[in-house]
This record gives C-alpha cells, structure tokens and sequence, in this order.
C-alpha cells in the first residue's frame, strides 16, 4: 500500500482537489480542500525516493512515465507546491467554485508535468495547464479580458500542439519518446523548442504575458505568475541545456522589457515585463549548461516564484482595495495599508537583488556562471538588466503604489488573509537569502536541494563574499541615484494612460485590420464569386457524368472500345507519374 501511495504523482492531488471543488459548492469546504491538497502532495513528494521510474506504463506502444524524481524536478514540484499553499490561502476571502476549481486543476497540471519522464505525458499535462488557466483571466468578466484570453489561449494551445507534432517526429527518427537532452537540428527538435519558447516568452513569441496576465482576476494573476513559465523553464533545463543559442536568447530576454516597464503606467503590466525580465536569466543559465549555471537557474526560478508571488499579491491587494492599478492613480497608501507596504518593500528588495534577500544568493550563481565562461556581452547585458529591474521593479512599484505623490485615497489594509499569505512568502525570501550564520536556514539550505548541489564549484560558492556585495552595492547604489535625479529634474518618463506597443501589434492591428478588410470585400464579391464557381462545378459534374456513368460516351463503345480508352487513361497517369519522380 505505501509503495503504491508512492507512486502517484503529487500534482494528481491537486487535479482532483480540483475536479471536487467544481461539484462542491460550500465555501468553506474548497477552502479546505486548496490549503490540504499542497500539503498532501508536498507529503508525497518528500516521501518519494529519487532517481526512479515509479509510475511507468505502455499505451499504444509507448512507454509514458507519470511519474519520475530526480534533484531538478524535485526543486520546481517544491517550489510549485508551495505557492499552490500560499495561494491558496491568499483566496481565502473569495467565494468563487470557477477560480477554486480551474486554479487548483492548472495547479495540479503545472506539478505533474514537472515529474513525467515522456513527452505524451507531458503534451497532456501542458495541454491542461492552458485549457485550465485561462479561466482565471476569463473571470475577471471584462471584454478587454475575454479577447487577452482568447489570444492566451490560441497561443498556449499551438504551443501544445508543436510540443506534440515535435515529439511525433523525435520518436519516428529515434524510436524514443522519453525526455531528454536533446539537440537543435532536426525539425522535430526545433518543434519542441519552439514549443517551449511560447511559453517560457522567448522574444517574439512573449507578447501573451503582458497582455493577459493584467487582465485575470486578483488571486488568478498570483497564481499565473508562479506556474506557467517556469514550467517552460524546467522543461528547457530537462532538454536543451548547455544549446548557446538559449545565452543570446535569454540576454535579449532580460534587456527588452526594461525599456517597457519604465513607462508603463498599469503596475501588474509592469511587474509582466518584470517577470519576462526575470526569465531571460533563467534561459540565459540554462544556455550556458554548466552545473552551476543550472543550479543558478533552478534557484533563480524558485526564488522568482516566491518574491514574484509577493509583488503581484501586494499589488493584488491594492488593486482589491482600490479598484485599480494604475501608478497615476495611487500613491500615498503606505498610511492606511503599512503591513502591505513592508511585504511589497521585501518582495522589491528580493528582485533587485540586494544582499540579505534571496535574489542576492540565487542571480550570483547565473551571474559568475555566464561570466565564468567567457560572454562578455551577454554578461554586461545581464548587468544592464540588473540594474533595470532595480529601477521598474525595486523602485518603480512601491514608489509609485505607496509613496510618491498621495493620491488622497486611504483604503483599509489587505484582508487578514492575504497578509499571511504574503507574510509567508516574504519571510521565505528573507530566510533564504540570510547568511550562513543562520544554520539551517538562508541559501545553504537552498544549494543543498540544487540539481547539482555536489558540483565543486557549487560546494565551493559563497555569495557573501566582499567583492560580490560591493559590486552589487554598487549597481544599487548607482541605480538608486539615478531614478532619484530624473525624478528630480523631471526626466524620468512620465506615467501617462496608454497603451504600451509591443510586437503583438503586427496580429491585433495589422492582422486585425487585414482581417476586417477582407471580410468586407467577401461581402461584396462573395455572392458573385460563389455563383461563377456553382457554375463551373455543375457544368464539370455534367460532362463528368456524360463520360464516366453508365450510360455516358465510355460505356457506350462496348467492352473493347472502353477498354482502349482506359488503357490509355491509365498509360497517360503513369507517364505523368514518371515524368514527376525521375
């Protein structure tokens, strides 16, 4: 019994917590079954042994694995797990069966896609975590979400449907269809990795997240920040790690978003650039493929969930207790909302990086690692970064949400609920980032659970040395004094109403419009064109018909006429079959 209790793979759980929560409709009782299912599936988790195949089966022909541990996967179902916790307790003042349900469902898709060891098993879980996600933005009700969703949708399903085809093309060239390390240069590769470019935002393939996540619901933002893209991250470290073209992908990653987020005006559509931001060192990590690169971007992906969370559930908070979330329509709150205002500090703290915060302990690692290797560019692209995140991210958010000028507004304080919530993940964020002088505590509890958590170098690494605080001191320091001398002669953009133009303009306006235009034209030849056509097909059937039915010109020769003419039918086919494929 206890071997088979072992064998089920901990995001089930939350899949069918979900699956209840949508025939259930007392409160209270979902409430019980989203804070119970993470810690049933965390129970799981620490309770399986590593390194093993311990749900495997043949469908078809194929092997599928539902369920397999090793160290990476072991640090994303974590980590995942224990947002699934944190978010679950930070809806605890809604009453909604749709959120419940779907959110626990995209959940529990998100954490077995992390433990499948074959890639039909992981289409079916990836497929999920999109059809499940995008009522969390479908329920915020608005037309402006209806149509963000619409286009999430048609994104993350095409990105399910490459990963597919691509996994197809991999078996028939190889007969294999486990996950693996794999290797850009044939098309079913370049499927998958496109595949999982979608989702991780890859430049081009980004425009999704800053459209939809701003537009889903309070809690459903908090929870799409924490699951997606790492999912994507995890499946990029499993297969492509150590391809050099993930090094520029992940350093254009990380330079872009911060030219958006400065001035943008909608803060959870800053803190989407952020997170765009924030991946690209991840990808960047996994480009470089060395084992402290990898263990960089596996703690630089579970640090990111847990100061992420705490941004977007700050921000959540006052955007539930204002109703919006627009920088030039708050400022001042931090008199009314104090608790708030110190967790969004940490949560900025966390994210730009400063030491004693646990991004501090986990950029150092990909930091040393890419510069370790020899890219200077993508290096000073990372630092650029840095600083940027900083500046709309550090600066710009708790600035311009809970200082700045004061908006007049003096909301009450975030429900008891979500400041627990956040309260957990901000002493997360703290905890790992403290020194080693905290035994049990702060990044050697971290580095201890890495993939690669034997690597000498990993063994060796210590974040709080004086070079590292002082070049990042420095970096602070210099970004802090910077946006104080734009704001003060004025030079800092200005927060204004608008609409940021990204690369998505190409579909939503061009495409749109080319869409529109041509509808418009149909309506006007359509009914023409469509009689020319009825015509020419009657009249082909009619002679069609006088020649080949019964009574028509072949059957009318007798059998040797007949004959004579199919054979040269037949004869002329094959003349032209062999003129085309000598």
């Amino acid at each position: 019994m206890n071997g088979l209790i072992g064998a089920i793979n901990p995001g089930l759980v939350l899949i069918l917590a979900g699956c209840l929560a949508a025939v259930i409709p007392v409160q209270r009782v979902r409430q019980g079954l989203a804070l119970a299912a993470p810690l049933i599936a965390a129970a799981l988790l620490l309770a399986a042994p590593r390194e093993t195949d311990l749900a495997s089966f043949g469908v078809l022909g194929f092997d599928m694995v539902l369920y397999r541990v090793d160290s990476l996967s072991f640090i994303f179902g974590l980590a995942f797990l224990i947002a699934a916790f944190i978010n679950a307790i930070y809806a605890l003042h809604q009453d909604s069966q749709l959120e419940d349900s779907m959110g626990l469902s995209y959940m529990g898709a998100a954490v077995a896609a992390a433990f499948c060891g074959d890639f039909i098993s992981l289409f079916v879980f990836w497929e999920l975590t999109a059809i499940t996600s995008v009522f969390l933005i479908f329920r915020s009700g608005t037309s402006a979400a209806y149509k963000a969703g619409m286009r999430y949708l048609g994104l993350h399903v095409l990105s399910g449907v490459l990963l597919l085809f691509g996994a197809m093309q991999i078996y028939f060239d190889t007969g294999d269809m486990s996950i693996r390390a794999l290797e850009l240069g044939n098309p079913g590769v370049l499927l998958v990795f496109l595949a999982f470019g979608i989702k991780a935002g890859f430049p081009f393939l980004h425009t999704w997240l800053a459209d939809a996540y701003p537009k889903a619901t309070v809690v459903g933002t908090v929870i799409l920040s924490a699951f997606t893209t790492k999912l994507a991250i995890y499946a990029l470290a499993r297969t492509f790690a150590g391809e050099q073209s993930l090094i520029w992908i992940g350093a254009i990653m990380t330079v872009y978003p911060v030219f958006f987020a400065v001035v943008e005006n909608d803060l959870r559509k800053v803190l989407s650039f952020s997170l765009n931001n924030q991946l690209g060192f991840m990808v960047c990590a996994i480009g470089v493929g060395t084992p402290l690169a990898l263990n960089g971007a596996a703690a630089h992906a579970f640090c990111h969930i847990m100061y992420k969370s705490l941004l977007f559930m700050s921000v959540g908070a006052v955007l539930y207790r204002t109703g919006t979330a627009k920088a030039t329509e708050l400022g001042g709150l931090f008199r009314t909302m104090p608790w708030t205002t110190v967790f969004c500090l940490v949560g900025a703290a966390s994210i730009s990086a400063f030491p004693l915060f646990s991004g501090f302990v986990s950029k150092s690692l990909t930091m040393s690692a890419v510069a370790g290797t020899g890219f200077v560019i993508p290096w000073l692209m990372l630092l650029f970064a840095s600083a940027g995140v900083l500046e709309h991210s550090g600066i710009k958010i708790p600035y311009f949400a809970f200082f700045g000028h004061d908006s007049g507004k003096r909301p009450k304080e975030a429900p008891f609920n979500m400041l627990v919530a956040m309260g957990l993940a901000a002493f997360i964020c703290v905890a790992v980032g403290l020194p080693a002088f905290f035994p049990g505590f702060g990044f050697n509890w971290l580095y201890s659970i890495l993939p690669y958590a034997s690597d000498p170098y990993t063994v060796r690494y210590e974040p709080y040395t004086g070079d590292h605080i002082l070049t990042q001191m420095q970096l602070l320091v210099l970004a802090v004094f910077a946006f104080a001398l734009l704001q003060r002669f004025g030079a800092y953009p200005p927060e204004k109403r608008g609409i940021i133009i990204d690369t998505d303009i190409i579909y939503r306006k061009a495409g749109y419009g080319l869409a529109v235009w041509a509808g418009k034209v149909w309506t006007k030849v359509g009914a023409g064109l469509t009689g020319v056509f009825g015509n020419v097909a009657s009249r082909s059937f009619s002679r069609l018909e006088a020649a080949f039915s019964p009574r028509g010109t072949l059957a009318s020769g007798g059998l040797y006429n007949g004959m004579a003419i199919w054979t040269a039918v037949l004869l002329g086919l094959a003349l032209l079959v062999a003129f085309f494929i000598r």
